[in-house]
């Protein structure tokens, strides 16, 4: 008994759907990728602040001629750098994941386009241009 396999053709109307898609998610994961820049851009600023801020308050410590005691700020300032530089960390972990995830959709609808290309279901040039 002879077994044929037929090679299954993509169907182009899931081919269509799924560039589709990804022509919808590009521009999302382009403009998370923008925030993501921006709220990082903050953090480092913040900890920035954070840092001269804590300096300050240690130059103040040591010339105040009474007796109070900002180390507890200090400290507290010193603890939410340390949360500042672990958020940033979380959110450059999550922009390099975006950036290879946009990588990956541009991959993958430059595949797909081009086997819709040779199958002849799409022309290689849009309508529009000669």
């Amino acid at each position: 008994m002879a077994v044929s396999v037929v090679a299954a053709e993509p169907c182009p109307t899931k081919e269509a759907i799924a560039e589709g898609m990804l022509d919808l998610l590009r521009p999302a994961i382009h403009q998370v990728d923008i925030h993501v820049h921006s709220v990082r851009e903050s953090q480092v600023e913040l900890r920035v602040h954070i840092d001269n801020l804590a300096t300050e308050l240690c130059r103040i410590n040591e010339h105040q001629k009474v007796a109070i005691d900002l180390d507890p700020y200090v400290k507290k300032l010193l603890n939410a750098r340390r949360r500042v530089v672990l958020v940033n960390n979380i959110l450059q972990n999550a922009q390099e994941r975006l950036r290879r995830l946009n990588h990956n959709v541009a991959k993958e609808t430059a595949r797909r386009k081009t086997m819709l290309e040779a199958s002849g279901v799409f022309p290689s040039h849009s309508p529009s241009k000669p």
